[in-house]
């Protein structure tokens, strides 16, 4: 993984002294909370609904075990014990003290961390697929140019002051794991006909208010020309985005507004004045950042570990884990150990100072000493011999972080909601709770099969409700939490976004409302291997709407 230099880090220790000041002169009084604002945002601190939130960046979602160890530390010195892992591959904690987050930063930046930039109107973390560099399927680690992303953007002077937010990720496979269809800008590694490397961009995608699906702006751009590329779009957004409404200031209104094709032309026609220049791509420094993602140093192994497939006969409950949770690596004999947050009644997301210390050990010990955070707010060790697989789950399981129900009805994505957030007009946390409950039985969930819930508090969708296979959506209604529930959204390669099944249920009905989904389904896919998302893609609304409703 990426190594700071003295560059990196002396730019870190200038912004942690930079806002120990501005925190010195909020406490003081010379600062009013209105001036401090923008400024503790450009450092990843929120003030909630009860307390202070930081966010820090976890760039690409990839950590090493002293950087867990030291996010662990934090959750115990500075908050309370635990840590939330984001959709953007990033963490959360929910108690900070204002007066501490100025240590609290310096110690960051001891392990190259930072909060930079995860707030405010600026470049949000780049994100990719979390099985980067070690996917069977990828054409190229992403992320090599994710870090190439995170040097050109990272407090970029032209746009440090955007519309608004602005999200980028990065994928290599044709399997989307990192969401690109619905990113400010999203890239797909590709090759053109010659078998150059270099990216189909996307632009205009994004959840919240007005979810839209990325739309195609270049079928292909060439790797030197990757950051005038991006300069070009990021131009004409920020000349020509709106900046009177914060509801319609994102890109992918300036897209819909415009139309691709004259939004196209547009950063086409910046693009030739700036391409070919100094914004050109060195091949050496490509070298220099690729140097960094390496692969570690893998033993030559057999196709299949007798180890693993005895343990599988001898062990169901370790088989269980093994379907689930663990993925095909691209080195044989190799495997993708994935960590659940995710577990029965608990807040979908969190993970213990204790929890995190381990995470940190197993990855010394089986793993490289890598760790990734997933943008389906899960963690993943993605080196582990398949012949290391049975003594890993055994210590996962003892610490709650082995429920094997990846890509299942339990594995549910939630924002913090109503119960931290003082945007959200319902809570999220106990639907998901009380969801993984109903539908605890493991047999249950390996029969529904692959169904991602995702549950956000409010129209942010922070939750990224709009594209869960069934998305649900919190709403105040004259001063109660209602519930609206979509159907048909995805976020993978054949993205879409979820459709309102009809009016919205309360907090003591949106549970059974799920249930009676489910069960709908069961009785309407075509074989058991029919999932959720193609049978409601074959039949349409009309069967779920009058299961829920009683009408068409």
């Amino acid at each position: 993984m990426y190594a700071y230099d003295s560059f990196d880090q002396k730019l870190i220790d200038e912004r942690v002294e930079q806002y120990r000041d501005q925190v010195a002169r909020r406490l003081s009084g010379e600062l009013t909370e209105e001036q401090f604002r923008p400024l503790r945002l450009m450092n990843g601190l929120y003030l909630q609904l009860h307390a202070y939130m930081l966010r820090v960046a976890i760039p690409y979602g990839t950590l090493s075990s002293t950087q867990m160890r030291k996010l662990a530390h934090i959750a115990k010195v500075y908050d309370k014990g635990y840590g939330h892992f984001t959709t953007r591959q990033n963490i959360q904690y929910n108690w900070p003290k204002l007066e501490e987050t100025p240590d609290l930063l310096a110690e960051l930046a001891e392990v190259e961390m930072h909060a930079i930039q995860t707030s405010g109107n600026s470049f949000r973390n780049t994100t990719s697929d979390q099985y980067a560099g070690a996917a069977a399927d990828e054409l190229d680690d992403p992320r090599i140019y994710c870090e190439i992303i995170r040097q050109w953007s990272t407090l970029h002077p032209e746009f440090s002051f955007l519309p608004r937010k602005f999200k980028i990720a990065v994928t290599a496979s044709e399997t989307d794991r990192a969401a690109i269809k619905v990113h400010d800008i999203g890239l797909k590694m590709a090759k053109n006909a010659e078998e150059e490397l270099g990216f189909h961009i996307l632009v205009g995608g994004g959840l919240g208010r007005s979810p839209f699906i990325g739309k195609t702006i270049k079928d292909f751009v060439a790797e030197k020309h990757l950051l005038s590329y991006l300069e070009a779009i990021m131009r004409v957004y920020n000349q020509l985005g709106r900046r009177d409404n914060i509801y319609k200031a994102r890109i992918k209104i300036l897209v819909h507004e415009r139309g691709i094709e004259e939004f196209a032309r547009l950063v086409e026609e910046e693009w030739n004045q700036i391409k070919d220049s100094t914004l050109d791509l060195p091949p050496e420094e490509v070298l220099r950042i690729r140097a960094h993602f390496a692969p570690p140093a893998y033993e030559t192994l057999g196709p299949v570990s007798k180890v693993m497939e005895a343990k599988q006969i001898k062990d169901q409950a370790f088989a269980n884990w093994v379907r689930a949770n663990v993925k095909p690596h691209k080195r044989q004999g190799y495997a993708i150990a994935n960590i659940s947050l995710k577990p029965i009644g608990k807040p979908p997301g969190d993970a213990t100072d204790e929890q995190m210390n381990l995470v940190a050990d197993l990855a010394d010990e089986y793993s490289f000493g890598e760790i990734r955070v997933t943008h389906e707010q899960n963690l993943a060790l993605v080196n582990v011999k398949q012949d290391d697989l049975y003594a890993l789950w055994l210590i996962l399981k003892d610490a709650e972080l082995a429920t094997p129900n990846l890509g299942l009805i339990s594995d549910i994505i939630a924002c913090p909601g109503l119960d931290y957030c003082n945007l959200a007009n319902a809570r999220s946390i106990p639907v998901s709770e009380r969801i993984s409950k109903r539908f605890e039985d493991l047999d249950r969930q390996h029969n529904i099969g692959d169904l991602k819930i995702k549950i956000s508090g409010c129209i942010n969708a922070c939750g990224h409700h709009h594209v869960g296979h069934i998305g649900i959506l919190g709403v105040d209604r004259k001063g109660e939490e209602y519930y609206q529930i979509t159907l048909g959204g995805s976020a993978d390669e054949n993205a879409s976004i979820g459709k309102i099944i009809g009016p919205s249920f309360s907090y003591d009905e949106v549970v059974n409302a799920v249930e009676t989904l489910v069960t709908t389904y069961l009785e309407l896919r075509d074989g058991e291997n029919e999932p959720f998302l193609a049978t409601y893609r074959r039949l349409g609304e009309t069967p779920f709407k009058k299961a829920l409703y009683g009408t068409n």
